[in-house]
C-alpha cells in the first residue's frame, strides 16, 4: 500500500510538473513576441499588408491565415464582429500562410482583387463559397472563377494582375515571418504581438478584450 501510495504521488507531482512547465513555456513565449512587436514591428505588420480598422486603433489583430482553411473561413464573421463592438479601437492586419496544397492561388486572386480596391469583397466571396472549390477529398480551385463576379471584379484584369511576380514575393516573405513566429496551422492569432496560446473563440475574444482594457 505505501509504495502505491508513493506512485500515485510521484504521477501527480510529475502532472503538476508538466503543467507548471507548459504555463512557463507559454508566458515565456508571449513575453518574448510582445517584445519582438516593439522591437520588430514589421514581423507582423508588413508594409504591403492588407489591413481593416482606423490607424489610430491601439490594438492591433493578426492573422495568419489560408484561403482554403476552413476555420479561417468559420473566424472570418466572429473577428468581424469584434471589430464591430469596438469600433476604432482593432486594427486587423492579414498576413497569409498557404498551407493547404494550390492556396497560394488564391492568394494571388486576392491580391490581384487588392488593385481593383476589391480586396474584403474578394475575400468575403471566398469564404462564402470554399466549400465548393475547396473540398479536401476534391478540390477544383477553378470553381472559384464562377463566384467572384458577385465581388464585381473585372476577372480578365484578375488573371493578368495575380501574374504578378511581387505576389510571390509577398507570400514567401509571410511564409518566413510565420515560421519565425512558430504558426504552423491557420489561423494564427497575435494581439499586438502576444500569440493566442489556446486556441478558441472565446480565448481569442478575452485576449482582444484584454489588450482593450491595458490600451482605452
Amino acid at each position: 500500500m505505501k509504495k502505491l501510495n508513493i506512485v500515485i504521488f510521484s504521477c501527480i507531482f510529475l502532472a503538476l510538473l508538466f503543467v507548471l512547465g507548459v504555463y512557463l513555456y507559454n508566458t515565456q513565449q508571449a513575453k518574448n513576441l510582445d517584445f519582438m512587436a516593439r522591437e520588430n514591428a514589421s514581423i507582423f505588420v508588413r508594409e504591403y499588408s492588407q489591413t481593416l480598422g482606423s490607424d489610430d486603433a491601439k490594438v492591433y489583430l493578426i492573422k495568419f491565415s489560408d484561403p482554403a482553411c476552413e476555420t479561417c473561413s468559420a473566424f472570418h464573421p466572429f473577428v468581424k464582429k469584434l471589430m464591430a463592438v469596438n469600433p476604432g479601437k482593432i486594427k486587423l492586419v492579414v498576413r497569409y500562410a498557404p498551407f493547404h496544397d494550390g492556396a497560394d492561388y488564391f492568394v494571388k486572386i486576392l491580391e490581384a482583387a487588392k488593385k481593383q480596391g476589391k480586396y474584403w469583397e474578394a475575400l468575403d466571396i471566398m469564404y462564402r463559397t470554399q466549400r465548393h472549390w475547396a473540398s479536401h477529398h476534391n478540390p477544383q480551385p477553378q470553381l472559384i472563377w464562377r463566384f467572384l463576379p458577385r465581388a464585381g471584379l473585372d476577372l480578365d484584369k484578375i488573371r493578368k494582375d495575380m501574374t504578378d511576380p511581387e505576389i510571390e514575393k509577398i507570400i514567401k516573405q509571410d511564409l518566413a515571418d510565420a515560421k519565425i513566429l512558430n504558426v504552423r496551422k491557420t489561423p494564427g492569432f497575435f494581439v499586438n504581438g502576444k500569440p493566442l496560446a489556446s486556441f478558441g473563440y472565446k480565448q481569442l475574444q478575452n485576449l482582444v478584450e484584454s489588450e482593450i482594457n491595458a490600451k482605452y
